[in-house]
Formats: C-alpha cells, sequence, structure tokens
C-alpha cells in the first residue's frame, strides 16, 4: 500500500493516468493506465454486449369481430411469421358501433386463433377489454 502523493507521482513519471477503480472498498483501489485507452475499451465492450442482445419486439394484429375466413388466415400466417422470428404478438379485435354490445363474438375469435396457434405460440395472458378493444399476447413457445 502506497500513499497518494506516491501513486501520482509514479504515474507522472510513466506519462500515465492515476485511476481509481474500486471507489468504495477501504483502501480505494488505484491503477496507473491510459484513461483514454480505458475508456475505449469499455466502450468497446458495451457496443460487443449490446450486439449480442436480441431486442424482443411487439408485433399488433388488429382483427374485427365479423372478419372473413380468407383474412383471418392471411393474419394468422403473418402472427405465425412473426412468432417464428421471436417477436411476441398482441393480437386486438376491435369493436365498431353496436359490435361492443357482443363481446362473445370477439372471444370466439381469439379462442379459434389460440387453437390454430397452439403448436407454435402459447398465450401469455388471458384476453381482457381494454376500452372498446378485447386484447390477447401470444408469446413463442
Amino acid at each position: 500500500m502506497i500513499t497518494i502523493e506516491e501513486a501520482k507521482q509514479a504515474a507522472l513519471e510513466a506519462g500515465l493516468d492515476l485511476v481509481e477503480i474500486v471507489p468504495n472498498s477501504t483502501p480505494p483501489v488505484c491503477k496507473i493506465i491510459d484513461y483514454g485507452k480505458y475508456k475505449y475499451e469499455l466502450s468497446k465492450k458495451e457496443k460487443i454486449i449490446k450486439k449480442r442482445q436480441h431486442v424482443i419486439h411487439v408485433k399488433e394484429i388488429r382483427l374485427s369481430p365479423k372478419i372473413e375466413e380468407h383474412d383471418f388466415n392471411f393474419k394468422l400466417k403473418h402472427a405465425r411469421k412473426f412468432l417464428e422470428q421471436g417477436n411476441k404478438v398482441k393480437v386486438n379485435v376491435f369493436f365498431k358501433g353496436r359490435q361492443i354490445t357482443h363481446l362473445e363474438f370477439g372471444k370466439d375469435l381469439l379462442n379459434k386463433f389460440t387453437a390454430e396457434l397452439e403448436d407454435i405460440a402459447k398465450l401469455e395472458n388471458r384476453p381482457r377489454i381494454e376500452g372498446r378493444n378485447m386484447v390477447a399476447m401470444y408469446v413463442k413457445k
């Protein structure tokens, strides 16, 4: 263990910087290093870590309770593609006008959607009503 003045002098003679590495320990831990190079290496490590992360996006699919079979299959195909890419899928059944009085159509539609995606996805949370919309979230198994 050396004093701060001795450490500063040694860093000055070496042409480097005295950097406090662990400030909360007793005594504080310091290193004699090139501070610019140290910061550069830290930023490089952070970039590599960020690059390796996979961000999960939430893709939204909007359905109407009176949707036709072809349109339903088209939306289902897109949901499958999104799930295979590793994204979450939010299925939103929107009710227009007086359709809101027949929530069972929306529930039936989401049950059918769940049954079709059963092999690749699971229902993250059960369908819930948000204003004039019925929402369900799917994640890859």
